[in-house]
C-alpha cells in the first residue's frame, strides 16, 4: 500500500519513517533475457539455462543491475509524491548484492525514508532499501537511493 504525500512540506514530515513493503514480483527468464538484450550483457550465468543449471547457483541468476533497476517500480508502490513539478533519480550509495536472484524467484522492497535534505528548488530524499528474496536467508540488494523532487 502506497503512502501518498502532496508537496515538499509533506514529504519533509516523512523523514525517518518506514515506507512499508511492496508486493512480490517474479524474476522470469524472459525478464533476464530482455535485460541482457538491452544492456548487451549475455553472460551464460544469466541467459543459458542449461549451462547455468550446472553452474555455481544451480540455475540462471538475474544480473545484479537488473535487480537494482527493479528498485524503481517497487519503490513507486511505497511512496507517491504529488504536487511537485519534477522527480529525478539522483544516484545511489552503498549498493551491495548479498545473494543472487535465481530465475523464478520473487522479490520485494522494504524501504525507509532515511533523510530529507533541502536542495536549491526542492528536496533530496535518501531511501534505505532492501530487496528481499522470498524465502531467502539473505537479501538480493541493500542500498541507499537518492532522489530529488522539485517544486
Amino acid at each position: 500500500m502506497s503512502i501518498t504525500v502532496n508537496g515538499l512540506d509533506a514529504l519533509k514530515k516523512l523523514a525517518g519513517n518506514d515506507l512499508g513493503t511492496s508486493e512480490w514480483i517474479e524474476v522470469t527468464q524472459d525478464r533476464i533475457d530482455t535485460f541482457a538484450d538491452a544492456t548487451g550483457d549475455h553472460q551464460w550465468i544469466h541467459v543459458d539455462p542449461e549451462r547455468a543449471a550446472a553452474g555455481p547457483f544451480g540455475a540462471p541468476i538475474a544480473h545484479g543491475y537488473l535487480t537494482l533497476s527493479l528498485f524503481i517500480p517497487l519503490f513507486t508502490e511505497l511512496l507517491d509524491v504529488q504536487g511537485v513539478a519534477t522527480k529525478v533519480n539522483y544516484g545511489l550509495d552503498k549498493v551491495r548484492f548479498p545473494a543472487p536472484v535465481k530465475v523464478g524467484s520473487r522479490i520485494r522492497l522494504t524501504g525507509k525514508l532515511a533523510e530529507v535534505t533541502e536542495v536549491p528548488g526542492g528536496v533530496q530524499i535518501a531511501v534505505d532499501g532492501t530487496i528481499e528474496i522470498e524465502d531467502g536467508p539473505k537479501p538480493a540488494a541493500v542500498l541507499r537511493s537518492l532522489s530529488r523532487f522539485y517544486a
